[in-house]
């Protein structure tokens, strides 16, 4: 289709972009560290990394990885921690090493652990001791056989030996058969390497950077062969689109979605770390008091997350009295950004709410609102630079103006394909084109908007009703907190709809949601039962996942 979308873009954004503007990640870590030397880079529970500290740290641990380890390219890095200052002195540790890094949620079961190991052929974790009873449950069946063991509430500190000891004790219990060498502590790894001692290895665009794991709600988690030049040109990409509202050297961004997931991987740990930003990691931002408490203690002019995210903050005591004067960039994607939460995020931040949309499978970005959009207009944006976008039917032809379709996406973020799955690979991307799944429109102008995933489409008396058209209406209700619609069976309309809910007023009444519901839905789109829930299940970045709300047939 042709780029209408280009005559939208704000005035300086280019329409394409130099994906090879860095051989590698590595050449960014470089010439970020030397750049912004005396810049605080990192922040974590009150302690700090200057980008002269993140440098000789990472160096120190890449050092370790080469010399005492053996390892270098080819050889992949799983990373099981939450955000820790602990955690950028590994990512860029093991890239500086010529390392593939495969990140892995801290809160995973044992079964799915060892899934992602063995899948990813990971020789190395470094875990945070908290989690490390799920690692001894399955390390045995993995291929690691290195150990490094840091600890939740020590900030670069040394893990005590007690603790070390402690988990080889509960891995030989566990395991008895386990012979594989004694847990390394992070500090010893960073005390025992000079940063003298790193020899910086050839990294090429197209060695990969990550095994970026799908969550796994579509089947079983796979593992996205992100290479350097994925990460470089959605690197650029993105930087491009917000040259226009970012200085160098003077932004402070606030990342409480976990730098493991691809979204603030990219957007906040690399894109920001290329503008010498300063990088407040929230390690839990469940806990709502002690994240308001850190939003006090410095001005910050950037945050990114999800939906559920800043309707949480919006919720929180003490949200509204943060000083937002420095704030200027506030970033959704993940999940779809309701228009309650958009524009409530407004009238208390007075910043506007910029939807984004991306996949781990693109590096992740493919769309994003303009930065001088003034108002909430609930698409996920124009495709950025270098980016083409269609939509298409089930034939695969192209559909017109305002009509839904699967949006497929075309651009140098286009992962390589899923590791070791060819089949799976060529089922999503065809002739260069990557099939996203979602059904999407676009307008005149070139706006896509995401009408829903094919799998969460609930088909009621062959009419098609999306879950976010019904969740947005529902979120109207100012008693509301929460929703998810998913389709139930029923006898006669093959599937209605069925909304379930999280109070924020207790006073909320089922008939008085129905009646809300009615004055903005057309009847087929009608929920025809309401439950109430004090919670509702979410992946670890907060978004809801409807499958688990669906009857198990």
């Amino acid at each position: 289709m042709e780029k209408i979308w280009l005559k939208q873009y704000q005035q300086g954004v280019p329409a394409t972009i130099d994906a090879d503007h860095y051989a590698s990640l590595v050449e960014l870590i470089d010439e970020s560290c030397s750049k912004f030397a005396e810049q605080t880079a990192f922040i974590n529970m009150d302690k700090s990394l200057t980008y002269r500290e993140l440098d000789e740290k990472s160096k120190q641990f890449a050092a370790y990885l080469q010399n005492t380890l053996g390892l270098g390219k080819g050889d992949v890095v799983a990373l099981m921690m939450p955000n820790l200052l602990q955690y950028p002195i590994a990512l860029f540790g093991s890239l500086r090493a010529g390392c593939t890094v495969a990140n892995v949620n801290p809160l995973y079961t044992p079964r799915e652990l060892k899934h992602q190991l063995n899948d990813a052929g990971a020789t190395t974790i470094v875990i945070v001791a908290n989690f490390a009873a799920t690692l001894e449950k399955v390390v045995n069946e993995t291929p690691v056989k290195n150990i490094i063991l840091t600890e939740l509430g020590d900030q670069l500190g040394g893990l005590k030996g007690f603790i070390v000891n402690k988990v080889v004790k509960h891995i030989k219990k566990m395991v008895p058969e386990y012979q594989l060498p004694k847990p390394i502590k992070f500090n010893h790894v960073l005390a025992s390497a000079k940063a003298s001692e790193y020899k910086k290895p050839t990294v090429t665009g197209e060695d990969i950077a990550f095994l970026q794991y799908t969550g796994g709600t579509t089947g079983v988690a796979k593992g996205a062969m992100l290479t350097h030049r994925n990460m470089v040109a959605n690197l650029m990409q993105a930087g491009a689109w917000l040259d226009p509202c970012l200085e160098y050297g003077k932004e402070t961004v606030v990342t409480a979605l976990p730098l493991y997931h691809i979204f603030a991987l990219l957007a906040n740990c690399f894109n920001f770390m290329k503008y010498g930003a300063t990088n407040i990691l929230i390690t839990n931002p469940r806990d709502m008091p002690t994240f308001v408490k850190e939003l006090n203690k410095r001005p910050f002019t950037a945050l990114t997350g999800v939906n559920t995210l800043f309707n949480g903050l919006l919720n929180a005591k003490g949200f509204a009295e943060v000083d937002f004067s420095k704030l200027k960039l506030s970033l959704g994607g993940g999940m779809a950004v309701q228009r309650p939460v958009a524009e409530r995020w407004k009238k208390v931040t007075g910043t506007r709410l910029l939807e984004a949309y991306g996949l781990t499978e693109c590096s992740p970005a493919v769309t994003i609102n303009p930065i001088n959009l003034q108002d909430y207009n609930g698409a996920i944006g124009l495709p950025i630079p270098s980016t083409e976008c269609r939509v298409v039917d089930e034939d695969g032809n192209e559909v017109g103006v305002n009509e839904p379709g699967e949006l497929q996406v075309k651009g140098p973020q286009v992962m390589k394909g899923y590791f070791n799955r060819p089949e799976a690979t060529d089922e999503v991307i065809k002739d260069g084109w990557f099939c996203t799944g979602d059904i999407a429109a676009y307008d005149e102008q070139g706006y896509f908007r995401i009408v829903d995933r094919k799998k969460d489409m609930i088909l009621v008396s062959g009419f098609n009703v999306y879950p976010n058209e019904v969740e947005e209406v529902v979120a109207m209700n100012d008693k509301v907190l929460e929703v998810a619609a998913v389709g139930i069976p029923h006898e006669k309309c093959g599937e209605v709809v069925k909304i379930f809910v999280v109070k924020k007023d207790q006073s909320l009444t089922e008939q008085e949601l129905i009646n809300h519901c009615k004055d903005n839905l057309t009847g087929y789109k009608m929920p025809k039962s309401v439950e109430f829930r004090e919670s509702l299940p979410k992946t670890n970045v907060g978004k809801i996942l409807r499958r688990e709300l669906r009857p198990q047939n």
